[in-house]
C-alpha cells in the first residue's frame, strides 16, 4: 500500500508542476471571473447566466485537463525511460497504472474544489442562492471526469498520446450525444441504423447522466436518490475501463 500511495502522490506532484495544468487552472479562473462582465449585459436572467457561464467554464476546462493528463499517462513515462525502472520494481503493472490514474485524478479534484469554491464565492457575492442542483452539477461532474480519465487511461495503455487525446475527445463529444443518438435510432425506419445507434449508445459512455447544469440553471430541486444511478454508472464504467487498460498494459512489450 505504501508504494501505491507514493506513486499516486508522485503523479500528483508531476501533474501539478506541468505548465498545461497551471495554464488551464488560470484560464478557468479567468473564465469564472469573466462571469461578472457577462452579467453586465444581462437583463432578467442574472442567476441563470451566472450558473451557465460558471459551471460551463468549470466543466470544459476540467474535461480538457483530465483528457490531457490521462492520455499522456504512459507515453510520458516511455519518453523519459522511467517506465523500465517502474516495471522492474516489485510493483505490479496494474498497481503502477492505477497509482498514476489516482495521481492524475487527485490533481483534477484539487483544481475542481478550487474552482467550485470560487464559483460559490461568486454566487455569494452576487447574492444568488446556492441550490441542491448546483451541488449536484459539481458533484456529478467529478464522476464524469473519472469516466473520461478512464478512457484516456485505456487508450494510453497501448497507443500514443496524440491518438489517445483524439479518441478521448471524440468519445467525449459522442458520449454527450449518445442519448440523442439512441432516441434517433429508435425512430429510424432502418433496422440496421437502429441497431447501430443502439450499439453506439451501449458501448459509449452516456455522459448526459452526469449533466445537471440545466437543473442548476433553472434551480430545479435534485435529491440524492436521483444521483445514485448516475454515480453507480460512473463507477462501474470506470472500473471496466481500468480493467481493460490493465489487461492490455500487462501484455505490452516495451523492448
Amino acid at each position: 500500500m505504501g508504494p501505491f500511495i507514493a506513486l499516486a502522490l508522485n503523479g500528483f506532484r508531476e501533474a501539478r508542476r506541468n505548465r498545461v495544468t497551471l495554464l488551464v487552472g488560470l484560464f478557468a479562473l479567468a473564465m469564472l471571473l469573466s462571469t461578472s462582465l457577462v452579467l453586465e449585459v444581462t437583463v432578467g436572467t442574472f442567476d441563470r447566466v451566472l450558473t451557465d457561464v460558471g459551471l460551463g467554464a468549470m466543466s470544459l476546462m476540467l474535461v480538457l485537463l483530465s483528457i490531457f493528463l490521462s492520455s499522456g499517462l504512459i507515453s510520458r513515462e516511455i519518453e523519459r525511460r522511467t517506465i523500465f525502472l517502474m516495471v522492474s520494481k516489485p510493483l505490479s503493472r496494474g498497481a503502477f497504472l492505477v497509482g498514476r490514474l489516482f495521481g492524475n485524478m487527485l490533481t483534477v479534484t484539487v483544481l475542481q474544489l478550487a474552482m467550485a469554491a470560487l464559483f460559490c464565492g461568486l454566487l455569494a457575492f452576487y447574492g444568488a442562492p446556492l441550490t441542491s442542483a448546483h451541488l449536484a452539477a459539481m458533484g456529478m461532474l467529478w464522476f464524469e471526469l473519472w469516466v473520461l480519465s478512464g478512457v484516456g487511461f485505456l487508450m494510453s495503455s497501448f497507443s500514443s498520446q496524440m491518438v489517445s487525446a483524439f479518441v478521448s475527445v471524440s468519445v467525449y463529444v459522442a458520449g454527450s450525444l449518445s442519448s440523442d443518438i439512441y432516441k434517433l435510432a429508435t425512430r429510424s425506419q432502418s433496422d440496421a441504423l437502429e441497431g447501430l445507434g443502439k450499439a453506439v449508445y451501449y458501448v459509449l459512455p452516456d455522459l448526459s447522466r452526469f449533466n445537471y447544469r440545466p437543473q442548476a440553471a433553472y434551480a430545479t430541486p435534485v435529491s440524492f436518490s436521483e444521483l445514485l444511478p448516475g454515480m453507480g454508472y460512473g463507477v462501474a464504467y470506470t472500473c471496466v475501463l481500468v480493467a481493460l487498460a490493465i489487461l492490455l498494459f500487462n501484455r505490452r512489450d516495451f523492448r
